[in-house]
């Protein structure tokens, strides 16, 4: 048993639930005989090289309570890409502080980040006990079934596409196309999640376009031909990450990060929604619209979905509780025992099998011509979302 102070803190974009799963970190490390102060990293490591701790173990229960229904991340992020040269300033300030239980909520860099400091400490003869909580809109993250923050996005993303998609039917006359984008870098779970929002044949969406699969712009414009034939108009979803063959982003942006990932969106001065809707008016000659929310999705508080919040939260504690036993270098993880009813149970997932790899949507989750999802989607995604609002159309008669 290792007795010492424990710090935890949030990297990379936001989630509606992230600080629920802060909530379970802190409330429980509280509880625990093993750690005596809990710290918040302030802007994730990089505020933490620069000592900007937050004795968390001191704030009101007001405060801590609240934070399980706070969006966005209240210790402030950072995606600052760990280096080499920072793993001595990192050490210096464990030592300093007595930090023997390191904590970072994130996605698949985070979880690197926790990897590599774990490794040095031991290297150094540091004890300390690294442990990840799963965090990402995105659900690219290895070793969980989904990942906190996901299913509340997932919603927020549904509602829009669902009432676009009301306001594209009415105005058919006037707008033929609507361009819905969704974030998500290399995976499109978010996009195919979308697909919920249609309820008829008929609805939003028709068509959903994730960067699992390579882009064809003949395709792509043929499908949309069709639907405009078929319904009088058509609702098109993207995944920000859309590739053609050659490799180049359908958004056509340039731009990378510190990670050396490609910036999609506003990030990036690119946009794959405005030019699917500049190739559909070039072919087709009509007018239409396209919409992108970027990161609204990630702190939309009044669309989180309450199993997700307990999700978030429950990881929060098991955390603690894997750091307490000494399970070292490992994420905590959501494992989907049955669908109905819906019940998970919460396990472990190595770093190393985690770090910097993004996971994709099955193949079996999208349908053969690649521009919608499959039924096992569906069974896969429904649990995880609660009671949609249900939309009407006035019946259409004669006299």
């Amino acid at each position: 048993m290792i007795t010492g102070n424990a710090v935890i803190g949030q990297s990379g974009g936001p989630t509606s639930v992230i600080n629920s799963s802060l909530a379970g970190v802190v409330e429980a490390s509280i509880r625990s005989k093993q750690i005596k102060d809990i710290y918040g990293m302030h802007y994730g490591i990089e505020g933490f090289m620069e000592e900007l701790l937050i004795n968390l173990g001191a704030q009101p229960e007001h405060i801590l309570r609240g934070l399980r229904t706070t969006p966005s991340s209240a210790l402030g992020s950072s995606r600052h890409k760990l280096k080499e040269a920072d793993l001595p300033k990192v050490l210096a300030v464990l030592r300093k502080n007595n930090i023997r239980y390191f904590f970072l909520i994130g996605g698949n860099d985070t979880m690197d980040t926790i990897n590599r400091i774990e490794q040095y400490c031991r290297e150094k003869n540091h004890d300390l006990v690294g442990v990840g909580i799963p965090k990402t809109v995105d659900n690219d993250l290895f070793g969980t079934d989904h990942t906190p923050g996901f299913a509340s996005a997932a919603r927020s993303n549904i509602l829009n596409v669902m009432q676009a998609g009301v306001l594209a039917r009415d105005m058919k006359r006037v707008d033929r196309y609507v361009v819905y984008q969704t974030i998500g870098r290399d995976s499109g779970w978010l996009a195919a999640a979308t697909a919920l929002a249609g309820k008829r044949e008929e609805e939003a969406p028709h068509l959903i376009y994730m960067p699992e699969r390579v882009f064809n712009r003949d395709n792509f414009l043929d499908d949309v031909e069709h639907c405009i034939e078929r319904y009088g108009w058509v609702s098109v979803v993207c995944g920000e990450g859309i590739k053609f063959s050659d490799g180049r982003p359908v958004s056509a942006a340039l731009t990378e990060d510190k990670f050396g990932n490609v910036e999609f969106g506003a990030m990036g001065g690119a946009s794959v929604a405005m030019n699917l809707h500049r190739m559909i008016g070039d072919r087709l000659k009509l007018r239409g619209e396209f919409q992108i929310t970027e990161s609204l999705i990630m702190c939309a508080m009044d669309r989180a979905e309450a199993n997700d919040l307990k999700e978030a939260y429950q990881c929060g504690l098991k955390a603690v509780e894997m750091a307490e036993a000494g399970e070292s270098g490992f994420m905590v993880s959501i494992e989907r025992v049955a669908n109905s009813p819906y019940r998970v149970k919460y396990g472990k997932a190595a770093l190393k099998e985690v770090a910097v790899r993004a996971r994709p949507i099955p193949g079996e989750y999208i349908n053969q011509q690649g521009n919608f999802v499959s039924d096992s989607f569906y069974e896969y995604l429904r649990p995880l979302i609660s009671e949609l609002p249900d939309y009407v159309e006035l019946e259409k008669r004669d006299g």
